[in-house]
């Protein structure tokens, strides 16, 4: 294992919550944000293809292992976790950076980029859950209500009552979908030690803020969009508004993958990004 070898790093940010997280490699800096139950461990299969190129950084968000910050109120969204990546770039003397962020993490990479356009060179995201963009479309409206009341509703309930570890099964089959890796095994147990982070936003007042397309579409760096063809509904519905809201980025859609695009056709996006980045890789990608 690649993450084996290195030494986590522990960074305090004026706000007082802390981050940890892993840093190697030279050049351009970039950073790799992950989804809501992931944590400074989900680029592992990006690592070493991105540190040949760049100063690479990947850490734990706000509530993810293994940070002990808590909770200061029932509010919290990709906008409060945007506020903590601009306190990591200062605290680290980073001016300007590529953020790669899936999920969860490709909502914070495009909260940053609005909030600090001058600070964000690029920005690479995976399926960001902008659950607003589905209500865009009607179809969209009826794919979001049933997510919500056979996923989001059901695992709020388990979290008020206490029952976290259905919490994550229920949260986890609706948005990777039954049949993914990630619902048993291994994947499951490091989802479990993320259930804070989770929990957080599955019980914010405004878990999925409106980033409003006009401001998405004005954003003036590249940008490049991924969705896997074999994706749930709910993040086709998304993914589908979100590309019609932003012409200018680069949209592609991943064959044989769904939620999790860098995990489950890591080859294809490693050399894909590195492409849109301007890195020369050993084949050519046809997108």
């Amino acid at each position: 294992m690649i993450f084996e070898s290195l030494s986590v790093e522990k960074w305090m940010l004026p706000n007082n919550i802390e981050l940890h997280g892993v840093r190697q490699g030279k050049g351009q800096s970039l950073i790799f944000i992950h989804g809501a139950m992931g944590d400074w461990r989900s680029w592992e299969p990006q690592w070493r293809a991105f540190t040949e190129h760049f100063d690479c950084i990947s850490y734990s968000r706000r509530f993810s292992f293994p940070n002990k910050n808590h909770q200061a109120s029932p509010h919290h969204s990709a906008i409060d976790e945007a506020e903590d990546l601009k306190h990591l770039l200062d605290l680290l003397k980073i001016d300007r950076a590529i953020l790669v962020g899936s999920s969860y993490g490709g909502f914070t990479a495009l909260a940053m980029a609005l909030k600090s356009p001058n600070r964000i060179h690029t920005v690479v995201a995976i399926e960001p859950p902008m659950m607003k963009y589905a209500y865009f479309t009607e179809e969209g409206r009826n794919i979001a209500e049933n997510f919500r009341t056979t996923t989001i509703e059901p695992a709020n309930r388990a979290f008020k009552s206490g029952d976290d570890l259905l919490a994550a099964q229920i949260m986890t089959g609706g948005i990777n979908g039954a049949s993914s890796q990630v619902v048993s095994g291994v994947a499951m147990e490091r989802r479990l030690q993320n259930l804070q982070a989770m929990k957080m936003i599955a019980l914010s007042t405004d878990e999925f803020p409106l980033l409003r397309p006009d401001r998405l579409s004005a954003l003036p760096m590249p940008i490049m969009l991924f969705s896997g063809l074999n994706t749930q509904p709910v993040h086709k519905v998304i993914f589908d508004n979100l590309v019609a809201a932003m012409p200018n980025a680069k949209a592609v859609r991943v064959a044989n993958a769904g939620h999790g695009v860098s995990r489950e056709q890591a080859d294809f996006f490693n050399k894909s990004v590195l492409t849109f980045l301007g890195k020369k890789v050993a084949t050519t990608i046809d997108t």
